[in-house]
């Protein structure tokens, strides 16, 4: 063979992993799963997370979540965007991957990867903002300052949407950590590579480990031990079909955890702030204003 012969080389296929409070662990299970393209082409394995690995999920989200919701509206912010720009640097990644997994041409797929970092950036902008539109002074008939402020909620399980493997995951974590919650995420089942490749953006970004957790595999038998988790506080059913929305519904009044239902969304619409607002509690406090003197100053 002639030394300037082009000689085969094997490709070196990349090993998908978990996400889970700011490192990579493969499945406590060992298992993992096929997932092909809208072809039936084989793309990769995905880990198949256990019951164990939503546990230690739940675990980590709780861990980082009083730094994450204790930081302020604008230094999350600002993570926010520096994960942006993380997206944009790795747009013809995400725009393979996004091609693969929904059957799209490199063009669509493209736009659908830009309205996905657009969309972050949106969200991003609302950290500081958010306070202001659903909290504010209450006039009250009594010698009393009344403050209504947003906190958020505490850890949030979101089951990604099925079929809007980037956008969609996009469009349904964001706003949950905008918000100072962290997040379990329960990946498209049939497309979960997008969202496992996300986590790398994740923990190269400056947002703090077990802020968002992410896990692959079978969402019917995840999501169960999830919604039931007494630690978990609320649950985003995004991703679920009616009939494991009303499971998931029923197992999850055990804590009273909220819980948004699932519903048609056309992701490539601008969203309005529902769920920002969807996983925010509201603090009211009462303060005396003190006695009014002759001269009508209060102190």
């Amino acid at each position: 063979m002639s030394e300037k012969s082009e000689q085969q080389r094997l490709s070196v296929f990349k090993t998908y992993k978990l996400y889970v409070g700011g490192k990579f662990p493969r499945s406590e299970s060992g298992r993992v799963y096929e997932v092909t393209d809208s072809k039936g082409k084989w793309l990769a394995n995905a880990p198949q997370s256990s019951r164990k690995d939503a546990r230690d999920a739940v675990v980590a989200a709780r861990k980082a979540f009083g730094g994450w919701s204790g930081a302020t509206a604008y230094n999350r912010g600002q993570i926010l965007y520096r994960i942006a720009e993380m997206l944009e640097g790795r747009k013809d990644q995400f725009t393979r991957e996004v091609a693969d997994a929904e059957g799209l041409s490199k063009s669509k797929a493209a736009a659908v990867v830009d309205a996905a970092i657009d969309r972050w950036v949106w969200y991003a902008g609302w950290t500081d903002k958010i306070a202001q539109v659903v909290g504010g002074a209450n006039p009250v008939a009594g010698p009393y300052f009344n403050l209504s402020s947003p906190e958020p909620t505490g850890v949030v399980t979101v089951l990604a949407p099925q079929e809007s493997s980037f956008l969609g995951l996009i469009s349904v974590i964001a706003p949950v950590i905008a918000t100072g919650n962290t997040a379990i995420v329960i990946a498209s089942e049939n497309s979960p590579l997008p969202a496992l490749s996300l986590g790398e953006v994740l923990a190269t970004s400056d947002l703090p480990g077990g802020v968002v957790n992410i896990l692959s595999g079978r969402t019917s038998e995840i999501a169960p031990s999830l919604a039931a988790h007494q630690d978990v506080n609320a649950i985003d059913l995004a991703g679920a079909d009616d009939v494991l929305a009303k499971e998931l519904e029923i197992a999850a009044a055990d804590n009273l955890k909220r819980v948004l239902r699932p519903q048609p969304v056309d992701y490539t619409e601008t969203p309005d702030t529902d769920r920002l607002t969807a996983f925010l509690e509201t603090k009211t406090v009462w303060h005396p204003t003190g006695s009014l003197g002759a001269s009508g100053s209060s102190y």
